[in-house]
């Protein structure tokens, strides 16, 4: 199963690819989409939405994860970054895609085993889980985190469909 791991952002948006084969998580791609905090939100939505589109299109993933929103500085900041989600989640619907959510707390479990865990402790286990040869940067990082959640989570969420059809 190849899952799309997606860490929204209005200003940097994460992405991770990954294969789960059995018991093993395979590194594909990961990267960040930056866009031009000088442009109205809507060109940026776009620019998020279109990045995406295409990595969807190039890697044919088999689901997509995206991080929950839990703490913004304001109002307007959890606003964006709500749109941001919006955005990706719309990428994923339009390609006919499962689309999973998780709590950051959710993900730093899944990935070092407690949900208190550190940025810096999250990537340093990615290195090691997926065999990166560094760090990824930060934001793919956790887009990455959220893949590997998922691919974790994915016979959990497979048990509950089942049990409310």
């Amino acid at each position: 199963m190849k899952i799309l791991g997606i860490d929204p952002g209005s200003r940097i948006t994460g992405y991770g690819i990954i294969s789960h084969e059995g018991t093993r998580l395979i590194h594909l791609d990961n990267g960040a989409i930056h866009t031009d905090s000088h442009k109205d939100l809507p060109a940026r939505l776009k620019k998020i939405y279109g990045a995406l589109s295409e990595v969807i299109m190039q890697y044919r993933p088999d689901a997509v994860a995206v991080e929950n929103i839990f703490f913004a500085t304001n109002v307007q900041s959890a606003l964006k970054l709500g749109q941001a989600r919006g955005a990706a989640i719309v990428a994923g619907v339009n390609a006919g895609l499962p689309v999973f959510e998780y709590s950051a707390l959710q993900v730093k479990q899944a990935v070092v085993g407690h949900g208190r865990a550190s940025k810096d402790q999250v990537q340093k286990m990615l290195k090691v889980l997926l065999k990166l040869p560094e760090v990824a940067q930060e934001d793919a990082s956790d887009a990455l985190a959220v893949a590997v959640c998922h691919a974790h989570s994915s016979k959990l969420n497979e048990v509950r469909s089942r049990l409310t059809k």
